[in-house]
């Protein structure tokens, strides 16, 4: 099944967006928006605290908690994971998976720490990636941080610890409505061997049709373009049926 998910970014109790991560701007309520979502019948919410990891502290629990009472979706959740009572926090309050990214990246046992303690299919690799001279590189700290990883390389460690799933961003194409970073999803289509999410860029419903001829994604997160009302959530999921996306729930 291919998913269609929407991605929320959060700092503090609202729900913002940017552009390549910078320029943060409010939207508004994240409940209310998740709430139009599922009503309109997307598969799963994302949930992101943005600012967790510069703070130290997650402050999605009452959010997955008002969410996991009426929404009756998956969600996966996430910012600021460190260790394994950070994640128990996160799943004991309404998250069905929770992704780790920045402090994994600093101590990768963790990945295996988590997928031991509760399973791979509750464990997501999240992965910030950008284009620095024709090479990928993967970065932390919500885009604020370069770190000495490789994509290829780091793809490789998430892999071997276990993670049920990765969610690949583009940092270049975050936020731009441009369209897909092709060049990225085509590069690690090959390199993946788990399911994986791609995020950044859908703007128009011919950008699905160019990710199509190149990747296999198991789910697309979008946030800009559903936030703004760009695009509605059932016109994207009849061309992702059109296209011939695996599996489409409408």
């Amino acid at each position: 099944m291919t998913r269609l998910i929407a991605r929320l970014d959060i700092k503090s109790d609202k729900l913002i967006k940017g552009i390549n991560f910078e320029g943060l701007r409010i939207i508004g309520n994240p409940y209310e928006f998740a709430n139009k979502y599922y009503e309109d019948g997307i598969d799963e919410i994302l949930y992101i605290d943005t600012v967790a990891t510069l703070y130290g502290r997650n402050n999605l629990n009452h959010i997955l908690n008002e969410t996991s009472k009426k929404l009756f979706i998956p969600v996966t959740a996430g910012g600021g994971v460190s260790n394994i009572t950070n994640a128990q926090e996160l799943l004991d309050n309404g998250a069905d998976k929770i992704f780790i990214n920045s402090a994994a990246v600093r101590e990768p046992n963790i990945l295996r720490a988590l997928v031991d303690k509760f399973g791979s299919a509750n464990i997501v690799s999240s992965i910030e990636a950008k284009n620095i001279n024709n090479e990928w590189l993967v970065y932390i700290d919500n885009g604020r941080e370069k770190t000495n990883y490789k994509l290829e390389q780091w793809l490789e460690i998430v892999q071997d610890s276990g993670v049920g799933e990765i969610l690949i961003t583009s940092i270049d194409f975050d936020g731009t409505k441009k369209g897909f970073d092709i060049n990225l999803f085509e590069n690690i289509e090959n390199k993946i061997n788990v399911p994986y999410v791609i995020s950044g860029g859908m703007g128009t419903l011919e950008h699905l049709k160019k990710i199509k001829e190149v990747c296999r994604p198991s789910g697309i997160a979008i946030g800009t373009s559903i936030h703004y009302q760009i695009l509605k959530i059932h016109e994207i999921k009849k061309t992702m049926l059109e296209l011939g996306f695996k599996n489409v729930r409408h």
